[in-house]
């Protein structure tokens, strides 16, 4: 079934996507982000993610988009995605220091298509409340093996709750892989599935580091 497929789509898009002989990445994922919480504590995250239009295409092959069925197919491919990101984090890596920081299981997802490109939205609350830090908080989104570029187009595209907003601010840090991450990314087959261990996606991607000036801001987790 085309929705089985799918949900190997966000664990291993290049089984998915042959549909381009050019080097990685296959596919694309614009990124909205909103850090939520209050009292200067993080309590998780809104994600909006919008596939490009080929990606998109791909994900709705064979699925009934008629306008009767619409709605139920776009809410059981979001279910299917949601169930198989589970096990990869949500592709979403929250950190003080080193020390990652657990989610709960997000209630699930919406999926809408009002053109070419769909959109996913789901929320990604932490197990609990996490205590701003003054400069050791960072947040991560990547697919791991690199097939997929997930990525802020820019700052704005990454919000702070208004109450968060008020004691922080957070810089958006470009990846700079090496020349040699760069030439083994290139080299690796279009039709290749790469070795998720390498982490490639984790090579090229951005990291948002949050800065809060805070008086009960907690110390950095050593």
């Amino acid at each position: 079934m085309r929705r089985n497929v799918l949900c190997g789509f966000m664990l291993s898009i290049a089984a998915l996507s042959p549909i381009t002989s050019q080097a990685h990445p296959h596919s694309w994922i614009d990124m909205k982000t909103y850090i939520e919480g209050s009292n200067n504590q993080i309590t998780g995250f809104k994600m909006v993610w919008t596939f490009d239009a080929m990606t998109t295409a791909y994900m709705l092959d064979g699925e009934d988009m008629s306008p009767k069925n619409k709605q139920k197919t776009l809410k059981n491919i979001a279910t299917s995605v949601m169930e198989n990101m589970k096990n990869a984090h949500y592709f979403t890596y929250f950190y003080d220091n080193e020390t990652p920081i657990k989610y709960h299981i997000p209630a699930g997802g919406e999926l809408i298509k009002p053109r070419a490109k769909a959109t996913l939205t789901f929320e990604l609350p932490l197990a609990r409340p996490k205590t701003v830090t003054k400069d050791s908080l960072k947040l991560l989104i990547f697919e791991p093996s690199y097939y997929v570029d997930m990525s802020w187009g820019n700052k704005s595209d990454i919000v702070l709750s208004p109450e968060l907003a008020k004691n922080c601010s957070f810089k958006l840090i470009e990846p700079h892989p090496t020349p040699e991450q760069v030439t083994y990314a290139m080299s690796i087959p279009a039709d290749e599935s790469p070795d998720p261990d390498d982490k490639l996606g984790q090579v090229f991607t951005q990291t948002v580091k949050l800065y809060c000036n805070v008086d009960n801001a907690l110390p950095s987790t050593k």
